[in-house]
């Protein structure tokens, strides 16, 4: 009787959690190693992960959209949208401003031997996965070519997690009013606001310590990053809801696939790049 009566309850915080925790938390520090490692022993080597995670990505999102018969011109964003990440590396934003705008043009003439039908549904897709991929992820290298690149890197992924892991166990533990019950029913302001605690301090910690810079900007890395990693969160969500798909994929144990990790963290690296790139000096 009493392991029936305990069953129930272990589905109902498997189900209030919304995944399978202790994979989710293995695969967390396994890529979380990973990360560290190509950081701080050779940049050119994160330049490659970040690569390879978008690439990855697009795999994820060409999949999904296929899903609705809608066909990304997956050839010229790959190459594209790399070339994009080395160029924002190596030669700054100006130069992949222009892979960008080289890639735009090769998507559309790539599709032009499929003919007209779904033309401007499917170039107009491939610009958007350019953009929400790539261009994002620019901003990611950006912030890794300067001297102390590596560690504003950190920041900004912490800062992004700290979020995620805040609001993960603030709604868990507290949620009881949806933040956006048509869009994802399991967030909840009392989520929000265990992102913004556990953002907000992580953000201080690794401005003050990691940058030298003001605690105010933590403070303000934090909120931005919570801000945007929510509205991330928030703007996948309602793309899956589109598609009518649970999750991108199914490549990462207790997370999903591996868009449904990167959707936060592309949407915060722009903001990230601005607060740290104009608040705070290069140490």
């Amino acid at each position: 009787m009493r392991s029936e009566d305990a069953e129930p309850r272990v589905e109902e915080r498997s189900s209030r959690a919304g995944r399978n925790l202790p994979a989710a938390i293995a695969v967390g520090v396994g890529l979380g190693a990973l990360v560290v490692a190509a950081l701080f022993l050779l940049k050119d080597a994160f330049v490659a992960v970040v690569a390879a995670a978008l690439g990855i990505g697009l795999w994820e999102l060409t999949r999904a959209f296929a899903t609705s018969g809608i066909r990304i011109p997956f050839v010229p964003v790959l190459t594209g949208g790399v070339i994009m990440l080395v160029s924002a590396f190596y030669g700054g934003m100006e130069t992949a401003a222009v892979a960008l705008a080289l890639t735009v043009i090769a998507t559309l003439v790539w599709r032009l031997t499929e003919g007209a039908d779904g033309y401007v549904r499917d170039s107009s897709a491939g610009v958007f996965a350019l953009s929400y991929l790539f261009l994002m992820g620019s901003f990611v290298l950006l912030m890794l070519a300067e001297t102390d690149g590596p560690w504003r890197v950190v920041a900004f992924i912490v800062a992004t997690i700290a979020s995620d892991i805040g609001g993960y166990a603030a709604g868990v533990l507290a949620g009881k009013h949806p933040m956006a019950p048509t869009i994802s029913p399991k967030k909840s302001w009392e989520g929000f606001a265990g992102s913004l605690v556990a953002g907000v301090a992580a953000g201080i910690l690794t401005v003050t310590l990691a940058l030298e810079g003001d605690w105010w900007v933590g403070v303000l890395l934090g909120v931005a990053g919570v801000v945007m990693a929510t509205l991330g969160d928030l703007a996948e969500s309602l793309i899956k809801r589109d598609l009518g798909i649970k999750d991108m994929g199914d490549l990462l144990p207790g997370h999903g696939g591996l868009m449904d990790r990167l959707d936060s963290l592309i949407a915060v690296a722009p903001v990230a790049w601005v607060v740290l790139h104009y608040l705070v000096p290069v140490a």
